[in-house]
């Protein structure tokens, strides 16, 4: 997904970040929405530390469980077709879903491969938007300006999941995800989409 190059380009699903949490507040008492994308950076500094040590294939098993929970992957998915969604059949739905949601896992575990020292962090205070909420956060460098990035928050299957990532609080990661996947479902049908996502992920695991 991931940190100098990576935010640049935003041609991940997320980011991390560490909390702006004062002393005294306990992680029970964190906002759920908060505590769902807290919990997905805290693995993800952890996998940064041991990046070049437990190479893409650790790096894939320790975020796999992670990212499933704390991301909706299923409704992204659905929402990254618009309405060609409904132009699949449910085997079609499936195996779409199954590569989209490989090919996200694997774009962070190329992506946040190393650590060099800078600082992620959230606000605990969300902001409620129709459906959810923003959990608003910043990538602080060792050197340059910070870089804005918003998590939009839902509750699901009691509990509170991503659904998407704005970059600088105005590039939503589902739209540009739309038009690159609406096109070639148009052009060259499902199947050809879910090869090109399995090829990604084969391309990612490659090193660098």
């Amino acid at each position: 997904m991931m940190h100098r190059r990576a935010l640049l380009r935003f041609a991940g699903a997320g980011f991390a970040f560490g909390s702006l949490l004062g002393p005294g507040l306990a992680f029970a008492d964190v906002d759920p929405a908060v505590k769902s994308v807290q919990e997905l950076c805290d693995t993800l500094i952890e996998v940064m530390k041991q990046g070049p040590k437990l190479g893409f294939d650790g790096r894939y098993a320790k975020l796999d469980p992670v990212i499933r929970r704390v991301y909706n992957l299923p409704l992204m998915g659905r929402l990254s077709l618009g309405s060609g969604w409904d132009t699949l059949s449910s085997e079609q739905q499936q195996a779409f879903l199954d590569a989209f949601s490989k090919y996200s896992i694997a774009t962070y575990a190329s992506r946040f491969d190393d650590y060099s020292g800078e600082r992620f962090e959230v606000d605990p205070k969300p902001s409620p938007i129709t459906g959810g909420v923003i959990v608003d956060s910043k990538l602080v460098k060792t050197d340059g300006d910070p870089v804005v990035l918003n998590y939009r928050v839902q509750a699901a299957d009691q509990s509170w999941k991503i659904v998407d990532v704005y970059l600088t609080g105005t590039i939503s990661q589902l739209a540009t995800q739309r038009s690159e996947f609406g096109s070639v479902l148009h052009r060259d049908g499902p199947q050809a989409l879910v090869d090109l996502l399995n090829r990604r992920v084969e391309e990612m695991k490659k090193p660098s």
